[in-house]
């Protein structure tokens, strides 16, 4: 590989490090180019992708980044797993592929400049989807505005009843005023 190659092999990774919402290192051994296809085609359906260069030029690409945290988990092969959407799709993704066992493992990643284990990771497959989230978090927001109506709906409720027997009292006194009956 030329120089010329790898300084835009470097700009093309940085770039989309700067797109990225969380970036994951997996270390891949013996994987057939099938299975690397399939790897790469599942990780696309989540809005990611998998780039494989040599460490160096990974180093060169996350140094003075948010994922520059990422440094200490290179070594041997490894991939760079890069998301440009929901980072708990991608990590259930990248831990769903455990049918390849030991060719491809999680090392760990880096998420909001934050290191993550792959235990971690993990952790993060576990979380419901974003639009889920979001769901309860409208629920959670519209239930204080619904209990106050629910709550005044109880005394307009009672008053009807309260005022049911002041007008009864006046029907009493009524035949009172009537004019006496002759005997």
């Amino acid at each position: 590989m030329r120089k010329e190659q790898k300084t835009a092999l470097v700009a093309e990774i940085t770039e989309g490090l700067g797109r990225a919402s969380i970036a994951i290192v997996s270390e891949y051994r013996g994987m057939t180019a099938g299975e690397a296809t399939e790897v790469r085609r599942k990780l696309r359906a989540v809005r990611g992708e998998l780039r494989v260069a040599k460490n160096t030029l990974i180093r060169l690409a996350i140094k003075d980044t948010a994922f520059s945290q990422l440094d200490g988990q290179l070594g041997g092969p490894v991939g760079l797993i890069l998301s440009f959407a929901d980072p708990v799709e991608l990590a259930k993704t990248v831990t769903g592929m455990r049918e390849l066992g030991e060719k491809f493992k999680v090392r760990g990643g880096v998420l909001d400049g934050k290191p993550l284990s792959s235990e971690e990771i993990q952790a993060l497959a576990a979380l419901p989807p974003r639009e889920v989230i979001l769901a309860q978090l409208l629920g959670l927001l519209m239930a204080p505005a619904t209990q106050p109506a629910a709550g005044s709906a109880v005394p307009a409720a009672a008053a009807p009843t309260e005022a049911a027997p002041t007008d009864a009292a006046p029907s009493a006194a009524a035949p009172s005023d009537a004019a006496p009956s002759e005997s």
